[in-house]
């Protein structure tokens, strides 16, 4: 199982990015999906998470309204769109795959396995 996420970048306070994560190798649509912020000094926090869309997803209160986590079944791909950006989320994003199927998903990093590459976004003016 491989996990790839891009979309990252610069973007001024306001505004807004969509990171991709591409999931390859033997999965199901039923093992949770989460997407991790990393920053310098600070632990790694779960940001979003997703089982199937308005059934099961979970987002860290202060991107509520703000972040959206998506999920394409077909193309094995979960999106995370970040709008009104703000300095504070910047950070490393890494997308995470829990390895056995559940209902629901848990935004703690102890409950995923395997790991993909981080993007890096940076929100400045």
């Amino acid at each position: 199982v491989q996990l790839q996420a891009s979309g990252g970048g610069v973007v001024q306070p306001g505004g807004s990015l969509r990171l991709s994560c591409v999931i390859s190798g033997r999965t199901s649509p039923q093992m949770p999906v989460g997407w991790f912020r990393e920053t310098p000094g600070k632990r790694r926090e779960g940001v979003a998470c997703i089982v199937a869309e308005e059934i099961s997803e979970s987002y860290e209160d202060s991107v509520k309204g703000r972040f959206t986590i998506s999920r394409d079944k077909t193309r094995n791909t979960v999106d995370l769109r970040l709008d009104r950006l703000q300095p504070e989320d910047s950070g490393t994003y890494t997308c995470a795959l829990a390895e056995e199927e559940n209902w629901y998903c848990t935004l703690f990093e102890v409950g995923y396995q395997q790991w993909g590459r981080g993007t890096l976004v940076t929100v400045s003016s």
